[in-house]
């Protein structure tokens, strides 16, 4: 299961992530956010970033040709796009995507199968904000063949990180809003935390698998 970690703005948040174990790295280029960040900012930290780290910019509605000119300015690997984009203007972006969609009780998750081109992220639906809400979605929703194929966001954090770990098993989850001080801004105890706990479940999956197998 890949971490990414989204929301960042400031190089030490960048850092500590990478450092402490974070896949990929995660900037909005949506003014509406409170944790927009500009493209000339985020290349000035994704400069100092090892280059196996996954550089993703998140995007909403923004026309195609803009977001391929950000990916070449700031050094994206990928974007991630949270508005209306169709299947149709995916298949226009340099770099891969992942199409993020929130999840309402009544959602269809029919509409997944018209998105091959892309990396599928559920997210938690709000009707003020597009994503880094800190609120979770009736996971019990997810049908059993996409649990491993999904990204998995919206209100994970250490308390919850067991059960998507172990219920869910998703392809990869996606952590802002549980890991902050304030929009922007990670907090360094909750960040550390949060990966210890990750690297603990990985410990005690790998210890099974190894009885698994030599039982």
């Amino acid at each position: 299961m890949k971490i990414k970690i989204c929301g960042i703005t400031n190089p030490a948040d960048a850092l500590l992530c990478e450092s402490i174990g974070a896949d990929a790295i995660g900037f909005i280029f949506y003014a509406g956010s409170k944790r927009h960040i500009m493209p000339d900012e985020a290349a000035a930290i994704t400069n100092k970033l090892n280059s196996f780290t996954t550089k993703v910019g998140v995007f909403v509605d923004e026309n195609p040709v803009l977001i391929n000119q950000i990916v070449k300015e700031v050094g994206l690997n990928m974007v991630q796009l949270h508005g209306g984009e169709t299947p149709e203007e995916i298949s226009m972006i340099s770099v891969p995507v992942i199409k993020a969609f929130r999840v309402t009780d009544n959602f269809d998750f029919n509409i997944l199968t018209h998105y091959k081109n892309s990396f599928l992220l559920l997210d938690s639906y709000d009707k003020e904000e597009l994503g880094g809400t800190g609120k979770t979605f009736n996971w019990q929703m997810i049908p059993e063949q996409l649990k491993s194929k999904i990204i998995l966001a919206g209100g994970i954090n250490s308390d919850n990180i067991d059960y998507v770990f172990h219920k869910i098993k998703p392809q990869a989850i996606d952590v802002s809003s549980s890991l902050e001080d304030y929009p922007g801004k990670k907090n360094k105890e909750k960040v550390i935390q949060f990966f210890n706990k990750i690297k603990s479940l990985r410990s005690t999956y790998a210890d099974n698998d190894e009885f698994k197998l030599t039982s």
